[in-house]
């Protein structure tokens, strides 16, 4: 025999869940209440701790989906004993305003308020929640808090990592063993001002600094209304801001070579010295990325990349039968075997290129020049020297595959050797490129390096732009500021 039995529907069993979850806070409510009066504010403290505790952790399961960093806002709240941290009552001191006025102008660090619940937190909502003397009963306060513990986790990683980073990405943000920003915040939260330190979570690069008091003047960015979205050359310096988050600023002697600059810069704490740089073309771009240089070699060998062995080297080699040769390229089978540059044998290796490799022995004539500098990357790219100086008169010099090409390489390697204490290796270094030796001299000191894509920076006071050769920052720009984020209303 079959039952029929009722189905309670899910908003039923919902409703019933809720009000039986309110009925019980009420009891409990009432205890402290009569605890209260009849003289156990002990008691009634710990048990209303006790209380915010159990709220916190259901909202925070609750709100889980909707929160940018919710493992670390769970993580944050077992820090604080499940405790609220910003909403109570105002007779009770905490930065919540502080936090709101941050939030408030978000612009200011090139940011957008569309990344910080802009809808949760409000004036509107926050007024009542803290002015009233009694507690409620509705999750709003924990809701609230919550929201806010997560803005400001993601304020912080963003001024400090960005939002768009490469390798910082939010998943990597989240794990456990990132702790930048709970760090930070808990920090900040006793400190004598709260948004001056969330403020040191920015990058300490001058060009930042620089960058972001510019934006400050921009005619029109926050008049009346902080919430709109920056234009045009607003829009250049919080994309070139949001990239310089993703450098890390730790270092005080490194490289940097800005691509769209076409410059290389030595930074040796406030002194800089700077050398012309040619960069990958459009087709074949220079990546982004920072290592550190371990060794440089005079006299380089050049194993010729695949690509150019195919496309560009073995068609010349066709086409005039001396040109190898006079450009002192060698071909090498499989087993390391030389080949001969016969016309023969090079319509042989066109039927099969991938069989073979070329190599170009040291000399004035290198690809590489007298000089190339070594640092590990995926992109297997390298700092070298070259034989054709003249590009370095050219105002635009996006030329390479990739490799970046310095003018003054010799120079340059003179610089890393003496600051690694080693200056009589300068001059070993020098007299092999003299005599085209080949021969690496190791740092004891790996040097950072920094290959940065910035296309704006602050000379003189003045905002300078730099061409856009790879065509990054629009795409960065939609990123950062969609046209379709609809702006919160009720402030």
């Amino acid at each position: 025999m079959m039952f029929n039995i009722p189905v309670m529907k899910t908003n039923q069993k919902s409703f019933l869940q809720k009000n039986l979850f309110i009925s019980w806070v009420c009891m409990v409510l009432a205890f402290l209440l009569s605890a209260s009066i009849k003289g156990y504010p002990l008691v009634h403290e710990r048990a209303a701790q006790r209380i915010d505790s159990m709220l916190i952790k259901k909202q925070l399961l609750a709100l889980g989906s909707r929160l940018n960093y919710p493992e670390t806002v769970a993580r944050f709240y077992k820090r604080m004993n499940f405790q609220r941290v910003w909403v109570y009552p105002d007779t009770v001191r905490t930065p919540v305003y502080h936090a709101m006025l941050l939030l408030d102008c978000v612009l200011q660090f090139g940011l957008n308020r569309q990344d910080f619940h802009p809808n949760e937190l409000t004036y509107n909502r926050l007024k009542p929640l803290v002015s009233s003397t009694g507690m409620s009963y509705s999750m709003d306060r924990e809701d609230f808090d919550i929201y806010m513990t997560d803005a400001m986790l993601t304020l912080v990683n963003h001024l400090h990592y960005g939002k768009f980073n490469p390798v910082r990405t939010k998943y990597a943000l989240n794990s456990p063993t990132e702790d930048y920003a709970q760090n930070l915040l808990f920090a900040s939260l006793s400190a004598r001002d709260f948004m001056v330190s969330i403020g040191t979570a920015q990058p300490e690069l001058k060009s930042y600094k620089d960058l972001q008091s510019y934006l400050h003047l921009v005619k029109g960015q926050y008049i009346d209304d902080c919430y709109e979205f920056p234009e045009g050359e607003a829009r250049k310096i919080a994309a070139n801001m949001e990239r310089m988050r993703w450098v890390d600023t730790g270092s005080i002697y490194y490289l940097q070579i800005n691509i769209p600059s076409f410059l290389l810069t030595l930074h040796n704490g406030d002194s800089a010295t700077i050398f012309k740089v040619v960069v990958g073309k459009p087709t074949s771009p220079s990546p982004q990325l920072e290592s550190k240089v371990q060794y440089l070699t005079t006299a380089p060998e050049w194993k010729v990349p695949v690509k150019i062995f195919i496309r560009e080297l073995l068609p010349k080699g066709l086409k005039n039968p001396t040109f190898l040769e006079d450009n002192h390229y060698a071909i090498y089978d499989q087993k390391g075997n030389y080949v001969i540059g016969s016309p023969a044998n090079l319509k042989l290796i066109k039927t099969n290129p991938a069989g073979y490799s070329m190599r170009q022995s040291p000399g004035c004539d290198n690809a590489m020049g007298k000089v190339v500098f070594r640092f590990p990357n995926r992109f297997d790219i390298y700092l070298h020297d070259t034989p054709e100086q003249k590009l370095f008169n050219k105002e635009e010099r996006a030329f390479s595959h990739g490799c970046i090409r310095v003018e003054g390489a010799e120079k340059l390697a003179s610089m890393l050797l003496v600051h690694d204490g080693r200056s009589s290796r300068s001059a070993e270094m020098k007299k092999s490129v003299r005599k085209l030796e080949k021969k690496d001299f190791f740092l004891r000191n790996p040097i950072p390096i920094k290959i940065t894509y910035f296309t704006a920076e602050i000379i003189d006071g003045m905002l300078k732009v730099y061409p856009d050769i790879y065509n990054l920052d629009p795409g960065l720009e939609r990123q950062m500021f969609p046209q379709e984020s609809v702006l919160v209303k009720d402030r």
